[in-house]
């Protein structure tokens, strides 16, 4: 099963395409409207079945234009893919997948997902997670996430 995961932003967004449950296909960082020609090109032309966005919740907490307008973006994103065929996953679903904890900073889902793909020398040169850096963590996090549950994974980091 190939997974389109993105980790959305205000201007620029990253995506990562993963088959199966552990292998990095393709990642990248582009502008917003890229992002959205890039969207065309996988529902088109891939056999991807679902995109995977990270969700903005708020949670309670005051934000900043920057997170109304990755909202934005995030909504025509998920338009784009094709309602029936996107799922937007919050990042406590994600956390608390990978780490057991509803609330870690990104450090430790970064780490737990260094951890899945054998530890450390998984982001040496060769390896699985070589040049992953960035927003793309995030990005694969919630494929991670998303396609655990879709094959009855469980946490990955308890």
């Amino acid at each position: 099963m190939r997974i389109l995961a993105i980790d959305p932003g205000p201007t620029w967004s990253t995506y990562v395409v993963t088959v199966g449950r552990n292998h990095i296909e393709e990642f990248q960082k582009l502008s917003n409207q890229d992002m959205l020609w890039k969207l065309r090109q996988f529902r088109d032309h891939a056999d991807i079945a679902n995109c995977v966005i990270e969700q903005i919740r708020g949670y309670g907490l005051r934000v900043g234009n920057e997170v109304f307008d990755t909202c934005y973006w995030s909504g025509r994103f998920h338009q784009e893919f094709g309602e029936e065929r996107t799922v937007l996953m919050p990042r406590r679903d994600v956390a608390l997948h990978l780490c057991g904890n509803a609330s870690p900073g990104d450090k430790f889902i970064r780490q737990a997902i260094i951890d899945r793909f054998g530890g450390p020398a998984a982001i040496k040169k060769g390896g699985p997670l070589y040049r992953v850096a960035g927003d793309t963590w995030a990005a694969l996090a919630v494929a991670l996430t998303f396609g655990d549950q879709q094959s009855g994974g469980t946490l990955c980091h308890p």
